[in-house]
């Protein structure tokens, strides 16, 4: 008679750890229900500004978090901002937005009406977007915008995303940090030239495009799109006001030849902040490291890692691949989750670099969220990639040259092997927290 084999007793050990650090992170979750364990902590707004020849349309979306920090509108505490709870505080957020949010016409503040405010979806993340209306600016004037939100926040992570269009011409910014203003002249050859060129594609039944030396000089972050179009630097909210209402044109164009530099280091530096507030990334790469490791071992890790989230985060920004934000995020929290786990049972590391790799594709996808949502120029887009990635590689390099050092001394301890245990029981906790969390809330 043939008999059954049972399962190991470290199969049954690893199998009720599993159950009960399951059972504890869906305790956890509830206890800290609303939003305190969310992984992500960057404030993030999208503003796109339309000329038109007979009005200004500008929108304006921000993430109903950042909504909920500013105005106590949660009536029913469940961390979530519904249609109801917006309505009931609607004249309260329409003047924060109003006051902190402000649109120029050669430093004059300008009018505008609310046109419509509702929730909306952007990459399975909900955002309160407010569509309002301006009167048409016209050629030779300097417009601004200046974002005041949270801008006396030290520790704040905002983050405004901004593009504006003038017919075919897209220039792009990114507001952060002291950098809330940005500004561009808007040039009369450049209407003309959009007239007749759109005048061509009508006869023609072509759109037509931008070219030649009239077009929008802009002080901040990205220039992108065409020839037309040319970048500048931010400058800090309030500053230079006086100078830019005397002598608008030349403030505009003073800062013109800066523009390849101030787009680079902006992305570089969103790439840095990306990170630093993605806990659940860092997390993984600490789990990753604590383990006793040889120093091959480590760089096959970390190399691995960085071609696979590199590789993802490209094809992600491109639109070649896409997944749910849900999947994604539970999928992120599961590697914390695996990783410690074989911290805790696994007696031997050995080709940690692989499965370190499929993971990383998945990170990758989580680090392209930010940027999806930008109409990036397909003529600017590789630098973008590759300085945002700079920015990401440069916080992981960072790291390790704080850690390892740090990791082969305490490694040398008796109580070294104990503390790892310990420590990753802690880090499948939190991960699971993240995973219940975002499976299921």
């Amino acid at each position: 008679m043939r008999r059954t084999s049972l399962p190991t007793p470290s199969a049954f050990k690893l199998l009720t750890a599993c159950f009960r650090l399951f059972a504890a992170a869906v305790l956890l979750t509830v206890a800290l229900l609303p939003g305190q364990a969310d992984a992500h902590a960057l404030s993030v707004s999208y503003t796109k500004i339309t000329f038109l020849p007979k009005e200004t349309k500008l929108v304006f979306s921000l993430d109903t978090l950042s909504v909920l920090e500013g105005m106590d509108l949660d009536a029913n505490k469940d961390g979530k901002l519904d249609e109801k709870e917006l309505e009931s505080g609607r004249h309260r957020v329409e003047e924060w937005i109003d006051d902190s949010v402000v649109l120029e016409a050669d430093g004059r503040d300008q009018e505008g009406k609310l046109e419509n405010m509702r929730i909306e979806k952007k990459n399975d993340k909900e955002f309160v977007s407010f569509e309002i209306s301006y009167p048409a600016f016209q050629p030779g004037q300097t417009v601004s915008l200046n974002d005041g939100l949270y801008y006396g926040d030290a520790t704040t992570t905002y983050t405004n995303f901004l593009t504006a269009q003038v017919g075919s011409q897209l220039s792009q910014a990114i507001l952060q940090g002291k950098q809330r203003l940005w500004t561009m002249l808007l040039t009369e050859d450049q209407q003309e030239q959009e007239r007749s060129q759109t005048a061509v594609g009508k006869a023609s039944g072509q759109p037509g495009n931008m070219s030649g030396a009239g077009g929008i000089a802009d002080k901040q972050g990205i220039s992108g799109g065409t020839p037309a179009l040319a970048g500048g630097s931010a400058v800090p909210a309030g500053a230079g006001q006086a100078q830019k209402t005397a002598q608008p044109h030349a403030a505009a164009e003073a800062v013109v030849s800066q523009s390849n530099d101030t787009a680079w280091f902006a992305f570089f530096k969103l790439g840095i902040m990306h990170i630093l507030s993605g806990y659940d990334h860092l997390l993984f790469l600490f789990a990753l490291l604590i383990r006793k490791q040889k120093f091959k071992e480590y760089a096959a890790v970390i190399t691995a890692f960085t071609i696979a989230h590199s590789i993802t985060l490209t094809l992600a920004v491109l639109d070649i691949v896409s997944l749910p934000s849900r999947l994604v995020e539970s999928a992120i929290a599961l590697s914390i989750c695996y990783v410690a786990l074989e911290n805790i049972f696994r007696k031997e590391i050995r080709y940690r670099w692989t499965i370190t790799f499929l993971f990383g594709l998945v990170h990758g996808i989580g680090f392209a969220d930010i940027l999806q949502e930008m109409e990036l120029p397909k003529s600017r887009i590789a630098v973008d990639l590759i300085s945002f990635n700079l920015g990401i590689e440069a916080v992981q390099l960072a790291l390790l040259i704080v850690l390892l050092p740090l990791l082969a001394q305490l490694q040398k301890l008796r109580p070294y092997p104990r503390a790892v245990h310990y420590g990753s029981y802690l880090i499948v906790a939190l991960g699971g927290v993240w995973l219940v969390e975002r499976l299921f809330f």
